[in-house]
């Protein structure tokens, strides 16, 4: 029996999409398989209904290499208000608690550097994380009482840029995978004595996916299926940025699509920087990306004992 071909083409790579306020992540991506008349689509890194900014979109193949973006440092500014919690912790939600305290310039600043670097958060209950294989948020939507645990994330830098009134503080802050930054603006404000929840918030970077280059959704649509829309679709090495790449032969090129190591060969390894022979235990486990010789990715491999052995292989057949 044949095997039934998938819908769609056979459209691979990265969209850099400029997510429009109101929109959810899952409904932008699905907007943007459909223009392409990609067969699959997926995102590094769900914005929020009320975010905007950059989702770094994913078509085809370029799916497998999602994990790499979503574990790169992200960059957002936002605006935050002072004298409310809410439940959601963002302007969605329903107000909880309030308070009369609003923090100067000059204590914003000094409170920053506690929270930078490596912290503590408890995510938002209206999140993502699942509590015994259910979202958070959909149990708390039910009226549930949900309890999430505290675990570490990594702020890399926050900035206090402008204090517009009183009531309200604009910054950026750049992030590792897992930190919320709601969640961050609500801790915050308890500590300066306040309450406080996110009302405007715009990711302006996500690995190597910068604002700059993003194209919103209605750009994107106005284009429609022309060879224009194209233009905006990135290489899936995009997402590879900062991997060490290796170009490999077409019989090389074959053995590791079917899921086969190859041996390590000392061009190769000398291609890779290292000062030590192709088994040193330095590079054991190191992960590296391999193309061929007209760029065409093949495999995300590991070294193991001087074999290359891939854990990701990319095909492009026609679905």
């Amino acid at each position: 029996m044949s095997r039934r071909r998938r819908k769609g083409q056979p459209v691979h790579g990265w969209v850099a999409l400029d997510k429009p306020r109101g929109v959810t992540s899952t409904a932008a991506v699905a907007r943007v398989k459909r223009l392409f008349d990609a067969q699959k689509a997926g995102h590094a890194g769900t914005l929020d209904p009320m975010a905007t900014g950059v989702l770094a979109v994913a078509l085809g193949e370029a799916t497998k290499t999602v994990p790499f973006v979503m574990d790169t440092e992200k960059l957002y500014r936002f605006t935050a208000r002072w004298g409310e919690a809410r439940d959601t912790d963002d302007a969605e939600g329903a107000v909880l608690e309030t308070s009369g305290v609003r923090p100067s310039a000059d204590a914003i600043r000094a409170m920053l550097p506690r929270f930078v670097g490596e912290i503590r958060q408890v995510p938002p209950v209206y999140s993502a994380i699942k509590v015994h294989g259910e979202r958070a948020y959909d149990l708390a939507r039910e009226g549930e009482a949900v309890a999430l645990e505290p675990r570490p994330i990594f702020v890399a830098g926050a900035e206090l840029v402008a204090v517009p009134d009183r009531d309200h503080a604009q910054f950026e802050l750049a992030c590792g995978k897992g930190a919320y930054v709601r969640a961050w603006v609500r801790d915050f404000a308890r500590a300066l004595g306040t309450l406080g929840h996110v009302v405007e918030l715009r990711r302006l970077r996500v690995g190597p996916f910068a604002e700059n280059d993003a194209i919103s959704l209605e750009k994107l649509e106005a284009l429609g299926h022309s060879p224009a829309a194209l233009e905006h679709l990135r290489p899936i090495a995009t997402a590879l940025d900062g991997i060490p790449a290796l170009a490999v032969n077409g019989t090389d090129a074959v053995r590791l699509r079917s899921g086969n190591p190859i041996l390590l060969r000392a061009p190769q390894f000398a291609r890779l920087g290292e000062g030590q022979d192709v088994g040193g235990t330095d590079i054991q486990g190191k992960t590296v990306y391999l193309s061929t010789a007209k760029g065409e990715p093949v495999a995300l491999a590991e070294i193991a004992q001087g074999e290359l052995r891939p854990f990701r292989v990319f095909n492009f057949g026609n679905g």
